[in-house]
């Protein structure tokens, strides 16, 4: 029952955000969005007693840039959203490199128990995959309409995340530290 919670929780404010959109247009779903993820992030917080950080993050910057699209009737500033996310994400996991924590496993380390080899990777690969989406998102939304933007947005992200994190099993399987 709690991984549904979990399921409707990552994808339904984007599916509210679709909706709205296919009803009317990109700053017209903007606002229902924010809500959503608003919503989400009170909920999440609800069910695992503890204040999700990625969730926040994402939720926080929904808001600003969210907000500065409405309040500046200017779509790019909302186009640019997944841009910044992914590359606060890998900024902050570079950090976490710098600063010799692994930040990764602080966020997964409940899920994962892995040895310091395997944590190390898989921040790096992070870090790239999250670059990676920047560059991507920022080709999109720069070249083609903004149709083909929304539905990169919701349905190209979520499966090329999907497919990326597939491929780091092998990687966990090989550091994985058994109990």
């Amino acid at each position: 029952m709690k991984s549904i919670f979990k399921l409707l929780i990552d994808i339904g404010p984007l599916a509210v955000f679709f909706i709205f959109y296919t009803r009317s247009d990109l700053k017209t779903a903007i606002l229902p969005f924010m809500i959503a993820t608003t919503i989400a992030v009170l909920f999440s917080y609800i069910i695992e007693k503890k204040i999700p950080i990625m969730p926040t993050v994402g939720a926080v910057i929904i808001l600003i840039f969210g907000g500065l699209t409405i309040y500046f009737d200017n779509e790019t500033f909302f186009k640019m959203k997944p841009t910044i996310i992914n590359l606060l994400f890998a900024g902050i996991l570079y950090g976490g490199i710098i600063l010799n924590k692994s930040l990764l496993r602080y966020l997964l380390g409940a899920a994962l128990k892995l040895q310091d080899e395997g944590w190390d990777i898989l921040t790096k690969r992070w870090i790239g995959f999250f670059i990676a989406l920047a560059i991507l998102n920022e080709i999109v939304w720069r070249t083609q309409t903004t149709d083909i933007w929304v539905n990169f947005k919701v349905f190209g992200i979520l499966p090329i995340t999907f497919i990326f994190t597939l491929t780091q099993f092998s990687t966990i399987k090989k550091y994985q530290v058994e109990d």
